[in-house]
C-alpha cells in the first residue's frame, strides 16, 4: 500500500516538475518580501464622513487629508521601482528601527490616536465651543534597545512598585530615587485591560536611570458638543492632524470655510494648534494632484519642496504654508 502510494507520487513529480518549479518560483517573485520599501505617490481621505459630531452642517467644498503609498518589498514592486519615477525604494532598517514592521505599526497607530486628539482639542480651542480636559495618558511609543523589560508598545503606565503614576514627570521621578540594576513591578493599561509588567533600571550617559521607554500624550475629555473621528484599521500616524482639525472647526462653525474648494492638506498638529513638520510631501502633493485639489496646506518645514513637485510637474495647485491651525482658518476666511 504504501509502495504503491510512493510510486504514484513519484511520477506526479517526475511528470509534473517543470510545473512545480515553475509555481515555487512565481511564489517566490510574488510573495517573498525582501527588506525593502517602496514609497509612491499617495491618495485623499475625504473627511466629510469621518468626522462624526452631534451637530448639522453643510459643506460646499471638501476637506481632505493625503497620504503616502508603501508597499512592501516583493520582487516585482522592486523591479517597477528602477523604472517608474514616482516610485522610490527604501531599505526598511532605514525607516524602521531593528526593522520591525509590526512594532513599527503599533507606533504609528499610537501617533494617530495623539493626532485625533490633538486634532480635537485644537479645533474646539479655536471655536466658540468649550473643551475640558479630563485626564493625560501616556502610552509608550518606544522601547529602547537598552531596554530589560516585557512593556509593550501601547502600554499606559498606571503604577510602578504599587506607586501611583500619572504624569511622566512622576515616573522619573520616582525611578530616580531607586538603584542602578533593580527591578520594579509596573502595571499597565492595555486595550482596557490591565497587565503587570517588569523592567530592569539601567543608567544613561546622563547618569539618570531610566526604564528605557518613550512615551506619547492622550487626553481624556469632555466636549460641549460630542464629536469623534472615525479611522479605519489599516490607517495610521500623525501627518493627517491639520486636516482633522480644520475639518472638525468646520463642522462646529456655522459658516462654510470650504468656499467650494477642493482642499488637501498634511501636517501634524499638536494640543494647542501649532502644525509640525511631516515626512513624504513629494507622495502626498501628487495624491492631491490625483483629485484636482485647489488647494494643498502643508508645515512651513515642507513647503520648499511641495512647491518644487508642483512647478516641476506644472501643477494647477495652490500652496499654501501655515504654522498652526488659526493661519489655515484665517487663510480659508480671507480667500476670495
Amino acid at each position: 500500500m504504501i509502495n504503491k502510494l510512493y510510486d504514484k507520487i513519484k511520477k506526479f513529480l517526475k511528470e509534473n516538475y517543470k510545473f512545480l518549479i515553475a509555481m515555487v518560483l512565481l511564489i517566490v517573485l510574488f510573495y517573498y518580501e525582501f527588506p525593502y520599501v517602496i514609497y509612491k505617490s499617495g491618495g485623499t481621505i475625504n473627511l466629510d464622513n469621518r468626522v462624526i459630531i452631534d451637530k448639522e452642517y453643510k459643506e460646499e467644498g471638501s476637506l481632505s487629508m493625503s497620504y503616502v503609498t508603501a508597499m512592501k518589498g516583493t520582487l516585482p514592486f522592486i523591479l517597477l521601482s528602477y523604472v517608474l519615477p514616482d516610485w522610490d525604494l527604501v531599505k526598511v532598517e532605514d525607516i524602521i528601527d531593528n526593522g520591525n514592521y509590526d512594532e513599527a505599526m503599533e507606533i504609528s497607530k499610537e501617533y494617530l490616536n495623539e493626532g485625533i486628539d490633538n486634532a480635537i482639542i485644537a479645533a474646539f480651542n479655536a471655536s466658540d465651543y468649550s473643551i475640558t480636559i479630563k485626564n493625560e495618558k501616556y502610552p509608550i511609543i518606544y522601547l529602547g534597545e537598552e531596554a530589560k523589560t516585557n512593556l509593550k508598545i501601547g502600554d499606559e503606565i498606571v503604577s510602578i512598585n504599587d506607586q501611583k503614576i500619572s504624569k511622566v514627570d512622576e515616573l522619573k521621578a520616582y525611578v530616580n530615587t531607586l538603584s542602578k540594576g533593580d527591578k520594579v513591578n509596573i502595571k499597565v493599561v492595555h486595550d482596557g485591560k490591565e497587565y503587570q509588567r517588569y523592567a530592569y533600571l539601567y543608567e544613561d550617559t546622563d547618569k539618570t536611570l531610566k526604564i528605557g521607554a518613550a512615551f506619547n500624550t492622550t487626553y481624556d475629555y469632555e466636549t460641549e458638543i460630542p464629536v469623534s473621528v472615525k479611522m479605519k484599521s489599516n490607517e495610521s500616524g500623525s501627518s493627517g492632524g491639520l486636516m482633522m482639525a480644520l475639518a472638525i472647526y468646520n463642522a462646529l462653525t456655522d459658516e462654510d470655510i470650504t468656499k467650494g474648494l477642493n482642499i488637501v492638506g498634511t501636517g501634524a498638529i499638536n494640543s494647542d494648534g501649532t502644525v509640525e513638520e511631516i515626512d513624504g510631501v513629494k507622495y502626498k502633493i501628487l495624491g492631491a494632484n490625483k483629485i484636482k485639489a485647489d488647494i494643498f496646506f502643508c508645515p512651513e518645514e515642507n513647503y520648499q519642496e511641495a512647491k518644487k513637485v508642483v512647478d516641476k510637474r506644472n501643477l494647477k495647485i495652490k500652496v499654501v504654508k501655515v504654522k498652526t491651525l488659526e493661519e489655515a482658518i484665517e487663510y480659508l476666511n480671507n480667500y476670495k
